[in-house]
């Protein structure tokens, strides 16, 4: 850091998190019941700002409440199995609330770094304010940045470009022909939501993917799994929940939705790569509502050629169903022990929490919600331990 520019450092007791959203609540609420203090730092206005702001209108937590819980707090009974996105900001909202959990919006950091001397980590923010603290909890999580692609000629392309990120509703495309590319959980779901608005779409379909019932005869097909896990490896239980879904869903190959040859769980856990959880998507695929398309080659003024050489399609928008990446190696410095250059951990759940020199992570497991919970009381019952013994000197 350039020491010139710098306030005076201000030591923060307890922990500094980076982030207020899901992971870094836990993380708070968590700490906060071991009598662990702890500055939730957050860059924009308000808590759970992704899901508040960059989510559709239509999401809806794709497991079964239980499954996405933050520890200490369970989500309200009234609420129905699959909460949708106000409900689960509200659960947020009171789930901080509960834990006295008090972020400071608008502090966006520029850059962390370890500083040897004093033994902590300096926490420079924007503006010029450093903080240091010995314990950096890092909870901007996997899905900070839209992910957007650069196809060929797309700078010409006279309609709409979007990211789902800046997507909340069909209902500003009826009519319209959209092309969405993706065809993991966003892209089937924003192509469900354009079909039931009257808009056209065609989903860009470029490699393989894993498409279950989300229920299998009335119970999560991600709880069956996670409960076979416990007696059965996972190569047994992926062809049982692969033969489950063919009677279910029938062959998707057929669909233009050709699966890959590792089964889901185990590709989730090689790869993080999530199975799509159908909601009624392949049955509005089946009947051409929604269109398969393959890689898009080049956009065009008017639309796309796609890969497969067929001529030019009009389109009058482009829904980018990308995902999202994460922000860590813009700004966190001697991360390179627990941090990929993509910002990705490099040791596999459970066991990617914790770093050196008081540097922790949470939700970055590819483990969803779940995984951020496990994070949350891995670092807080670690971080405790140490505040414990700095107390008794």
């Amino acid at each position: 850091m350039d020491r010139e520019k710098e306030r005076p450092a201000t030591w923060v007791p307890g922990a500094v998190i980076v982030g207020a959203g899901p992971s870094g609540l836990a993380a708070a609420a968590c700490l906060a019941a071991r009598g662990v203090p702890a500055t939730v730092l957050e860059r924009s206005d308000s808590l759970a700002f992704t899901w508040r702001h960059r989510m559709y209108d239509r999401l809806a937590l794709h497991l079964p409440k239980r499954f996405c819980e933050l520890p200490l707090l369970p989500f309200p009974e009234e609420y129905p199995t699959y909460p949708n996105k106000d409900q689960f900001v509200t659960y947020m909202e009171r789930y901080a609330a509960a834990s006295g959990v008090a972020p400071r919006f608008g502090a966006s950091v520029e850059e962390a770094a370890f500083d040897a001397p004093a033994g902590a980590w300096a926490v420079r923010l924007a503006g010029g304010e450093v903080l240091m603290t010995r314990w950096l909890v890092v909870a901007t999580g996997e899905n900070a940045e839209p992910r957007v692609p650069e196809f060929p000629g797309m700078r010409q392309f006279a309609g709409r470009v979007l990211h789902t990120c800046e997507y909340k509703s069909g209902e500003d495309f009826a009519g319209e022909k959209v092309l969405v590319v993706g065809c993991g959980n966003s892209g089937m779901e924003v192509s469900l939501d354009l079909c039931r608005y009257g808009a056209k779409p065609s989903m860009v379909v470029r490699n393989t993917v894993h498409v279950l019932p989300r229920e299998m005869l009335g119970l999560s097909t991600f709880g069956i799994a996670m409960a076979l896990l416990k007696w059965l490896p996972v190569q047994l239980v992926d062809r049982f929940i692969l033969a489950a879904a063919h009677l279910t869903l029938g062959n998707t190959s057929q669909l233009g939705l050709r699966r890959p040859k590792t089964g889901p769980i185990e590709l989730k856990n090689l790869t993080g790569r999530t199975p799509v959880l159908d909601v009624g998507t392949l049955d509005h695929i089946k009947s051409g509502k929604i269109k398969v398309v393959g890689a898009v080659k080049e956009v065009t003024s008017r639309g796309a050629r796609l890969a497969d050489g067929s001529k030019e399609e009009q389109f009058d928008a482009i829904i980018l169903a990308t995902g999202y990446r994460s922000n860590v190696p813009s700004w966190l410095k001697d991360g390179g022990d627990v941090f990929t250059r993509e910002g990705t951990t490099k040791t596999p759940f459970p066991n990617g929490w914790k770093g050196r020199n008081g540097l922790y992570t949470v939700g970055f497991s590819q483990r969803g919600l779940l995984g951020a919970s496990s994070d949350a009381l891995s670092v807080a019952r670690d971080i405790h331990c140490q505040w414990r013994e700095r107390e008794r000197l």
